[in-house]
Parts: structure tokens; sequence; C-alpha cells
């Protein structure tokens, strides 16, 4: 037999379903055994529902359950502070992982976490580091306090000391994304355990296997290491088995979160899968970008597309809780005021040949108010108009947004401070009272379109 790994990552939404978490909890433990290892790679507190009500503490019941053994930190991890987050480290039972991340000069919750470890598994001897992304501070506004080193300097340094212990496979615990690429050609490691980027990957670079998870529990990778090279096996927990146990505990946290009250009532299930929120309009981008003008009457409203998380459909009766899994943040609405030229350049950034992740393809706003046509041979904007008339460059127009895109460089940066005016209630209370008074029944129509198509 060869030493085993069980590879999950970026649960997120699922603690918010107790049957898929109890299955995502089942599968793991089915798997497990004495000559495996279970290794999370981040973004495994946060966010969804419940772990905006319980701060990530959520996940710790769902780390007893599976056995959890390393895990290293995601960009939502920090999402509720760095104290809330060295807090639930010390509360964890596994052994946190990070390379990179620093507090004063020092490993980030130095007393409770390694920069990397030795574990033995099955007669081999196994070493494990972590790395995340440095882009964390400008992606989450919690993350402020922290510093983050070159993420293939301290990979090489790691992995520099974990050979000279004379370990048989070193393993990279990662929260890079797609700069997992770059760490798998810089650096002497045996396998990649990565997150962040919410496809699920399996590939090869070089002698380098690379696994990605995708999200909210859409696979567990199970990695054999052997003398011929890693190799890997994808789960899909929803053919799994049910830890009810799991599914029970957090069924009960959701009921004491109180989230039930019903708002509106959905006819046409909306769909909240990853094209819907990455691939141009769509009826869920709708309904948050027309909550954000109706609530401020701003010109303009829009949405960053990875701020509205995947999820199951809105459909039937729509509660509370199901608004906060849509934008599970505790950010505000905020209301810019812009010239028409920086509306221009805002409406320029979105598409996903000007991001600094992701795909060349996505699209990354939803709108409201406004209506784009944009070639993406060219990448070029084509038309862009406000209430049916095109954007004047020298009008002064307003934008309703969340207001961490004001904070953030690593999208929109036409949007910084300078250009905030005013700030209303968080992204899903301004959901929900959309939907009281509005109901939730958006349509699309035509608001981002592509050259050579009908508008």
């Amino acid at each position: 037999m060869s030493p085993r790994l069980l590879h999950y990552s970026d649960v997120e939404n699922a603690y918010d379903d107790p049957e898929r978490i109890g299955r995502l909890a089942g599968t793991i433990r089915d798997r497990d055994g004495d000559d495996a290892l279970v290794v999370g790679t981040g973004d495994n507190t946060a966010p969804g529902v419940l772990a905006l009500v319980n701060e990530g503490r959520q996940a710790i019941d769902f780390f007893a359950a599976i056995d959890a053994e390393l895990e290293t930190f995601g960009n939502h991890d920090f999402d509720f502070g760095a104290d809330a987050t060295r807090h639930l480290v010390r509360d964890s039972p596994q052994t946190w992982l990070t390379a990179n991340v620093r507090q004063n000069g020092d490993r980030f919750a130095s007393d409770h976490t390694e920069t990397w470890t030795i574990r033995e598994v099955d007669g081999a001897r196994i070493g494990f580091f972590g790395v995340t992304d440095p882009r964390t501070p400008s992606i989450n506004p919690a993350a402020t306090g922290l510093h983050f080193t070159d993420p293939v300097a301290a990979a090489e340094e790691a992995v520099a000391e974990l050979r000279a212990e004379g370990v048989d496979y070193v393993v990279a615990v990662s929260h890079l994304g797609s700069d997992d690429e770059e760490l798998a050609v810089s650096v002497d490691v045996d396998c990649i355990l990565g997150g962040h980027v919410h496809s699920v990957v399996e590939e090869r670079i070089d002698d380098t296997l690379l696994v990605r998870p995708g999200v909210n529990g859409a696979a567990v990778f199970e990695i054999e290491l052997g003398p011929d090279g890693a190799n890997a096996t994808r789960h899909d927990p929803r053919e799994g088995p049910l830890d009810e146990s799991v599914a029970e505990i957090l069924r009960s946290r959701m009921e004491e979160a109180d989230l039930t009250e019903v708002v509106a009532s959905v006819d046409e299930p909306i769909s909240r899968s990853h094209a819907a929120a990455f691939r141009g309009e769509s009826r869920i981008g709708n309904f948050v970008a027309d909550a954000y003008r109706w609530t401020t009457d701003a010109d303009v409203g829009l949405q960053n597309s990875g701020g509205i998380r995947e999820g199951d459909d809105l459909a039937g009766e729509v509660t509370v809780g199901d608004l906060i899994s849509v934008v599970p943040f505790k950010e505000p609405v905020t209301v810019a005021e812009l010239t028409g030229q920086e509306l221009l350049d805002t409406l320029r950034q979105a598409s996903g040949a000007n991001v600094a992740f992701g795909e060349p393809d996505w699209w990354h706003a939803h709108l409201s108010g406004a209506h784009v046509t944009w070639d993406r041979q060219t990448h070029e904007l084509v038309r862009a108009t406000v209430d049916g008339d095109p954007i004047d460059p020298g009008a002064t127009y307003t934008l309703a947004t969340t207001d961490y895109l004001f904070h953030t460089d690593h999208e929109f940066p036409a949007l910084d401070d300078q250009h905030r005016t005013d700030t209303y209630d968080i992204q899903y209370e301004v959901l929900a009272e959309y939907a009281r008074e509005c109901g939730v029944d958006p349509t699309v129509e035509g608001r981002v379109v592509w050259d050579g198509e009908d508008r």
C-alpha cells in the first residue's frame, strides 16, 4: 500500500445545506483510514450564512467529524478579523500551516501554527507546508493588518528544509489559485493540493500533480503517493454516504440562527450557478444590482460577480437566510459619485481580460440602470448607456455597489475612497428589504450584450 491524502477545499456555502455538508463529511470519513491524512486548503471556515452568524466557528464541528489533520489559510478565513481567526485556529483539531502569512514580523498565530510539518503515513515520511495568496489584504479588507510574503520564495525555503530532513515526499498545501502553476514549475514538490479558484482541476505539470476540489463540497480528491509519482481519484460527495451527525449539528445551528423569515416567493427558480455569476447578465445578478439601485436611488447599480456566491437555486419561499447566502458578507452598500469617463473605465474593468484573476471570458459586473455592449474578440467597450442615453464622459453619475470595491485594487481599480459619498445597510439587509417591497422576479433583458448579438 501507499500513503493517501484526502483533500477538500473551499467548503464555503456547503455549511448552509445540512445534507451537503453531511455528505462531504461522510465521503471523507468513508475513504479515511490508518494509511490516510485529511488535508484542507483554505476557505473552509467562510463565507456563508452560518459563517456570518458564527464567525466561522461552525467549521470546528466539521473539522472534528472528519478528523482533519492539516489546513492552510484561504482569504475568507480572515473574514471576521485576525483575532477571530486566531481563536478559531487555537480551537481547531488540526495543525494549520503557513509559510508566508505574517503579523508584526512573526508567523501569524505562531503559538498555534507551523511553517511546515512532517507526518509519517503508512511507513512514508511526508513533508507539508502551507502558502496563501499574497493578494489577500486586497481581496479581504479584514486582513489588512497582515503581511503576506512571496509564496514561491517561502515555498523554496520550506522545501529545502523538508528535503534536508530526508522526507520521502513534499506536498504543498496551497490557497494560491491559478498561481499554483508557477509554484509547480518553481519548486520541487511532488503534489500541490490547491484551492481558491472554484473550478475542479486535476492536471500534471512536469512531475508535479496539481488538484483543486472546487467549491461548496464539489469534490474530494484521494491522492496516492508512490515511487512512480502521485495519482488522484476524484470522489463526488453528492453520491457519498450521509454523516447524519454532522448534518444534525449544522441543522441545529441553522435553527438557532433564526434566519427563517420569508420575505418573498419565487415562481421560476433563479440559478446561482458559476455561469450565472461569471458569464454575463443573469437573473440573480439583476436582482442584486436592482436592489442596490432601488435602495439608494443611484443612477447605476453594480454587483461584482465574485461577490455572488454559488449555491442552490432561489425557489419557492425565499428567506432572509437564502438572501444572506447570496452575498454572505458584512459589507454595506455604498454609493460613489463618478464622472462619465470614470464610469466608462469602471465598465471596461468588468471584462475578465482586464481582471487579475479568473478567466479571460468571464464578465465581472451585474448592472442595473445601465446597458453595455462588449466586443469579446477585441476586449473593447462598444456601447454604454444609462437610462437609455449614451454615457457622457463629462457628466456626473451615481453608482451603488458593495463597499468592498472601494477597498480592493483587485477588481475595478477605477473605484476608490475618494468616490464614496454615502453608505447604506449591509448587502443582504438591502436585498431583504427590496424583496419584501418589490418581490423577487428578475428577468434577463439585454443589460450586458456581446457585440453582434441583438439587444
